[in-house]
């Protein structure tokens, strides 16, 4: 089972975020914090849920927070600020959204971009350690899903409803025979071959 709390005292949010790595749509932060004797036997990073799983600990993390917050940066804003500062952003902006003020964040990974005067510990693979931060990664993950199956309807071609905009074949197929979208990220390699995907 992970643990409930890094600190004893401190009212703790747990930060991560989804969609990174995709060559499509926003990068999404959530923003979590649960009671401090919270216990739940099957809470896990996402990666490690089925679909299923994650939609009904969605739910779950919604009904039983203290507090809780999502919200994104988009891809035109990745392409000016790097997709590193924009899932810090992405972050930020999900903690500015909380109705109860943190005392600590716990972030999943290695780096991050200080929030106020709030102290922060990164934690790697923090999702798969801490409740907070696997309840972060899951309401990141099962929100821009939807947002991405949404997408898929809109430009169908691409396989978002199953790739969720990562870079699988069939997206990059789409790429080959459509061209981008305006929800592509043309700062990434959307092809290795980089073929003239932006020209009028």
């Amino acid at each position: 089972m992970l643990k409930s709390w890094f600190s004893p005292t401190l009212v703790e949010a747990g930060c991560d975020e989804a969609g990174r790595g995709c060559l499509a749509g926003p990068v999404v932060a959530a923003a979590v914090i649960l009671p401090k004797d919270y216990k739940h036997k099957k809470l896990n990073d996402s990666k490690q849920l089925t679909r299923e799983d994650r939609e009904l600990l969605r739910t779950e993390i919604e009904r039983d927070a203290v507090a809780w917050a999502i919200a994104e940066v988009t891809c035109d804003e990745i392409d000016v600020i790097n997709i590193l500062n924009a899932s810090f952003k992405a972050m930020h902006r999900a903690i500015d959204k909380l109705t109860h003020k943190p005392e600590l964040l716990l972030i999943d990974g290695n780096r991050f971009n200080k929030y106020a005067e709030i102290q922060h510990e990164c934690i790697i693979k923090g999702d798969s350690l801490y409740l907070s931060i696997a309840a972060a990664s899951i309401l990141a993950k099962t929100y821009r899903d939807d947002y991405m199956f949404k997408l898929a309807e809109q430009f169908p071609g691409y396989g978002w409803e199953t790739n969720v905009g990562y870079a699988t074949q069939q997206h990059r197929d789409g790429i080959r025979e459509l061209g981008i979208t305006p929800f592509h990220r043309k700062s990434f390699t959307l092809l290795p071959d980089q073929l003239e995907l932006f020209e009028d």
